[in-house]
């Protein structure tokens, strides 16, 4: 399920490779697998709809593709 959240302006960086301990956001548990983080930026403060399966094909937005499993 997707996570709703609200977020301040700032750059953050979305877990690609499934390990971390501080989901959806990166805890920088992917060292050593040789997959990086997504790195995205927040102009305003906002609330945003943060995907959390990491199926989306546009992240860190849910795109709605959990549905599909």
């Amino acid at each position: 399920m997707p996570l709703t959240i609200r977020l301040e302006a700032g750059k953050y960086y979305w877990c690609r490779c499934g390990q971390t301990s501080t989901p959806p956001f990166c805890s920088g548990a992917h060292e050593g697998t040789g997959i990086t983080p997504f790195e995205f930026e927040v102009d305003i403060a906002s609330t945003k709809v943060i995907c959390n399966c990491g199926l989306t094909k546009k992240p860190p937005n849910c795109d709605g593709s959990h549905t599909n499993y």
